[in-house]
């Protein structure tokens, strides 16, 4: 269960502009954000969504998240991602994929997108996401500093520093390949990082791993993590869960 007082501590200074074309949906997402951040703009499609984005940075002003759902009329979700980082390629952007859209998922994990999120929306799922961002910017835009200690849980932890995972302060043996693996999705916390993207990580480090491998390679070290630690995304690939 997230935390709300938490949550309020790092959005209540932001603002969110959310596109989905599902008015039902839109209406009450739109509220429950409200409950959080400073200000919520909602818009039924893409067109609108960067109509709206663009008169934002006329005022001087900009979104520090954007929520975006995939399939909108006039202009999808990936076009509109695509239009929005070409004006900013440091926005923040979340993405709602429905189960029967993973075609678009990969190429817009190629432009960058960090987080998705399945419909029909799981709202404490949401939440975790937009506080792990949240957590990332204050309002300067600046990147905050993110400690070397990752928390899974209360008492279990992995440094990044010294490649250590304890569990109640008892360390637990990780092999080479899976240190490596923690790195990659270790370096920004909620990232979906994709197959190819992990196999040149390894490469750059003169190590050789195929997807196959890869697999394997999850299958045990999730009998090392709490649950639901390491996430697989189907078709795209994974992603590291804190608290």
């Amino acid at each position: 269960m997230i935390n709300s007082k938490e949550l309020l501590q790092y959005t209540k200074e932001l603002t969110l502009l959310f596109a989905e074309d599902h008015t039902e949906l839109r209406i009450n997402t739109t509220e429950i954000l409200k409950n959080f951040f400073k200000r919520v703009d909602s818009v039924a499609d893409g067109v609108e969504a960067l109509e709206v984005y663009k008169a934002k940075l006329e005022d001087g002003k900009s979104y520090d998240i954007v929520l975006t759902d995939i399939q909108m009329p006039k202009m999808d979700g990936v076009t509109l991602t695509e239009k929005l980082y070409e004006i900013n390629s440091k926005q923040s952007i979340v993405v709602l994929s429905a189960h029967d859209e993973s075609t678009y998922l990969l190429p817009l994990i190629n432009l960058g997108i960090e987080q998705f999120i399945k419909k029909p929306i799981d709202y404490q799922e949401l939440l975790k996401v937009l506080l792990s961002i949240s957590k990332k910017s204050n309002k300067s835009g600046t990147e905050l500093i993110v400690d070397n200690e990752i928390n899974f849980s209360t008492n279990f932890t992995y440094n990044r520093e010294t490649k250590i995972l304890l569990n109640n302060n008892e360390s637990i043996y990780l092999t080479k390949y899976e240190i490596l693996f923690l790195e990659v999705l270790t370096k920004k916390i909620g990232k979906i990082h994709s197959n190819e993207e992990i196999v040149t990580y390894f490469t750059s480090l003169n190590e050789t791993i195929d997807p196959q491998n890869i697999r394997k390679l999850v299958s045990k070290l999730r009998k090392k993590l709490p649950v639901d630690s390491l996430e697989s995304i189907y078709g795209v690939g994974y992603r590291i869960n804190t608290l």
